[in-house]
């Protein structure tokens, strides 16, 4: 069997049999991991409090080479991330973030793109440790996941033809996006197109910004009104189209975190 000693953020815990726990684990080693954790509910000394949602952990683990789950031999806590609980907007974003990791994630990956996914994870949750949540860090911190999971949206040039919006236009000028295309489409090349999610250049520009800004800027990011409506819009339409169904945390974190229905109509 293949040993594994790396760190993991805890995304999902099952509890299985008497004992037992299956637990997805996000690693830089291995994007996700799904391990048995074997009598996890009685063994303090292995298991000491470490299996809890959004927990980093360091872990030790043996894979069988092509078998389906590891088996999760003890995990020591780093970081239990104490002030995402202490608040219902960040234990609902929290939630929601690490469950659309735990459903897009791939398994079995190395190399950069499973070092920026944990990456991601980790400064995501200690960012919604100190910040106050609002509608508009939620839907960049939802933006940037796509960005760590490879779907980064194209939100910079027509995904057809890859003409650049006019910098000289107005903020207001009106943009389309094209959701299954993943990226705003010229007017010329969106008209024969359905699918469509109108917004103005501005709320373009802003998303954009906050895609690639540096985290702890992230909090001073606001937007508002129908700007907030049209941007909610965008990223609600394409989550749907790469998630395909509603996250279970999706309705706890907009009653706790709403955005205008505007948003998501």
């Amino acid at each position: 069997m293949a040993a594994l000693e790396t760190e993991a953020i805890l995304l999902r815990s099952v509890d299985y049999g008497e004992s037992d726990r299956i637990v997805h684990l996000l690693t830089p080693e291995t994007g996700r991991l799904t391990a048995m954790a074997k009598g996890a509910r009685r063994s303090r000394r292995r298991f000491p409090g470490t299996l809890d949602v959004f927990n980093r952990l360091a872990i030790g683990a043996r894979a069988r080479p092509r078998a389906t789950m590891a088996f999760l031999e003890h995990a020591r806590l780093v970081d239990p991330f104490l002030g995402i609980r202490a608040n219902p907007a960040r234990y609902a974003l929290a939630s929601f973030l690490t469950e659309m990791l735990d459903r897009l994630s791939p398994e079995g990956i190395n190399g950069p793109e499973a070092e920026g996914l944990f990456r991601y994870a980790t400064e995501s949750l200690a960012l919604l440790e100190r910040a106050h949540p609002t509608p508009t860090l939620r839907l960049l911190l939802e933006l940037r996941g796509f960005d760590a999971l490879g779907l980064r949206p194209e939100l910079g040039r027509c995904v057809r033809c890859g003409r650049v919006p006019d910098e000289r236009v107005s903020a207001t000028h009106r943009v389309n996006f094209h959701v299954s295309d993943g990226g705003i489409v010229c007017s010329a090349c969106a008209l024969r197109l359905d699918g469509l999610v109108g917004l103005e250049l501005g709320t373009l520009r802003v998303l954009e910004a906050g895609s690639s800004a540096d985290v702890e800027s992230l909090p001073r990011i606001e937007l508002a009104g129908d700007a907030l409506a049209e941007a909610a819009r965008l990223v609600f339409r394409f989550q749907r189209f790469h998630v395909g169904i509603e996250l279970r945390s999706e309705r706890f974190l907009e009653e706790i975190l709403p955005i205008s229905s505007a948003g998501t109509a």
